[in-house]
């Protein structure tokens, strides 16, 4: 209590008497330098210029607070898991320093209120109160160090605001997401095996990469298959979020896929029954082979003659046709009288010589 009566002694009149104040709210203690907290809470978008004609706005202190982040936070997190593995105490970084959990850091803390931003841009932008809270790590460190920055962190960050083994624990399973993504958009999804080796302390080593059809997507190392999966999946996930281009390479890969398998099959299988397993008698087959051949030459013979028949009949009077009907139908042969050997003998010859 004393202290806060003498920083407000301390604290100067002026006209960003309510920033010093909302600041102090807000990393638990007076700035020394405002000019660098102005500055990370200064937008790209407002097209702030210093008078070189350089951009000034929070991108550089951006950069800055992302590694401080990683500093502080890895420090915090290899301290308070004793013995846990890198893997462990990776992903618990991860988790803590992700761009969601700094989004929403931002907004309880109210950072986001204090950004200066072009209307549009604040609402089309969704990182951009974690880009600030990360810039505002970057500006603490400028104006106090490192110390400062870790005491923000572990006093005002993971104590107050952040269950850091709720975190630890809590499983955020990235390869069902991308497996729903894949199904949701008919896209095929493998997991292909880059390498499974040890460590130098004898460790399984496992390292996975996403195939989104055919496409290589990111890879993932880990102690077990699960882990590098899980990592592999989620930089895949990030990279079809942030990159569009790797989103339009992998439909147009499904696109060609799914056209080859809509193309029909050209050799249509058959209909016909085999009947090969029946066991035919030779007799049979040889009397069925027989009869189609005399069927065959029958038909050959029938087609030769036919045109002749046709001919005939077309050109031939009526009064040919009866001649021809009672020559062919002569009865003059029918006879009640018995006849000898003899007389049969010789009315062949007659017609013999006769024709």
């Amino acid at each position: 209590m004393l202290s806060n009566i003498i920083d407000r002694i301390r604290l100067p009149f002026r006209k960003d008497k309510e920033l010093y104040l909302s600041l102090r709210q807000i990393i638990g203690f007076y700035p020394h330098d405002i000019s660098y907290y102005k500055l990370a809470l200064m937008h790209k978008s407002m097209y702030k210029r210093n008078a070189k004609g350089k951009p000034v706005n929070n991108e550089r202190l951006e950069f800055l607070g992302d590694a401080i982040l990683d500093a502080t936070v890895g420090d915090i997190v290899y301290r308070h898991f004793p013995g846990k593995r890198e893997g462990f105490l990776t992903n618990t970084r991860s988790k803590l320093v992700q761009r969601e959990t700094l989004n929403r850091l931002a907004q309880e803390l109210g950072i986001n209120q204090l950004i200066l931003s072009s209307g549009r841009s604040q609402s089309h932008n969704s990182y951009m109160g974690g880009n600030a809270f990360e810039a505002l790590v970057g500006a603490i460190y400028l104006d106090r160090g490192y110390d400062a920055c870790m005491q923000f962190m572990r006093n005002r960050i993971l104590a107050q605001m952040i269950n850091i083994d709720k975190v630890a624990y809590k499983e955020v399973n990235f390869k069902s997401k991308l497996i729903e993504w894949s199904q949701k958009n008919r896209v095929r999804i493998d997991f292909k095996v880059l390498s499974q080796e040890k460590d130098k302390t004898g460790s399984p080593v496992f390292s996975y990469q996403v195939m989104l059809e055919g496409v290589e997507g990111c890879s993932g190392k880990g102690y077990s298959k699960k882990e590098s999966q899980q990592l592999a999946s989620k930089l895949t996930l990030e990279k079809l979020r942030k990159e569009p281009q790797f989103i339009d390479q992998v439909f147009a890969a499904k696109t060609e896929r799914t056209k080859m398998e809509e193309e029909p099959v050209e050799n249509v299988p058959s209909t016909e029954e085999n009947n090969d397993f029946i066991i035919a008698n030779p007799e049979t087959e040889a009397n069925a082979e027989t009869a189609v051949q005399a069927l065959e030459r029958q038909k050959s013979k029938r087609d030769r003659r036919a045109p002749m028949y046709r001919q005939t009949e077309k050109a031939q009077p009526v009064a040919d046709k009866e001649e021809t009907d009672a020559e062919e139908f002569d009865l003059s042969d029918i006879s009640a009288k018995e006849k000898s050997r003899e007389d049969i003998i010789a009315a062949a010859e007659a017609a013999a010589f006769a024709e």
